[in-house]
């Protein structure tokens, strides 16, 4: 276990994460490319998203918390992948990391929680979209076993500028 670990707690998301959520979520919006949202969202935006992650079932959002003061330090979630019925075996997942809590082992914590809750859902492949470049994040898919299928070349544009998204896959 790093360093670290002892004062972080992983748990569902819930409604009273909604606020912390989204203002985790538009750091990333306003100041990075890891996302392709232009936009910064309000809660009542985001709370669809939210509920869209209840406590059971394939689609989980888990929340990293700081120990005693609760604050939360990331998020990590499984979605659909597509919306086709034929593809309900398959999500999408996610992780993000508050900007001053990173390399402190909290994705993976946050990975594996969602890795372990997702253990007997009947799911068959996990798929991550991750913009280049992100050495930090494609490690963390490699560490869990995704690997690389395919890059979409120039698919988003922010900030003046296109962006590759490198996609992998894991087995489930």
């Amino acid at each position: 276990m790093e360093p670290g670990h002892a004062e972080v707690q992983v748990r569902p998301g819930n409604e009273g994460d909604l606020v912390a959520l989204t203002d985790l979520c538009n750091h990333y919006v306003r100041e990075t490319a890891v996302t392709f949202d232009t936009t910064p969202f309000t809660p009542a935006e985001r709370r669809p998203w939210l509920l869209s992650h209840p406590v059971d079932g394939p689609h989980r959002l888990m929340v990293a918390t700081a120990a005693g003061s609760g604050r939360v330090l990331g998020y990590a979630s499984s979605s659909p992948f597509r919306a086709k019925p034929a593809y309900a075996t398959s999500v999408e997942t996610t992780v993000y990391v508050a900007p001053d809590a990173g390399r402190r082992g909290i994705g993976t914590l946050l990975y594996q929680a969602l890795f372990d809750a997702l253990a007997d859902e009947g799911l068959h492949r996990a798929y991550a979209g991750v913009a280049q470049p992100n050495a930090a994040s494609t490690r963390l898919h490699e560490r869990f076993g995704f690997r690389y299928v395919g890059t979409y070349r120039e698919v988003g544009h922010k900030f003046g500028r296109w962006w590759d998204v490198a996609w992998h896959e894991k087995e489930l």
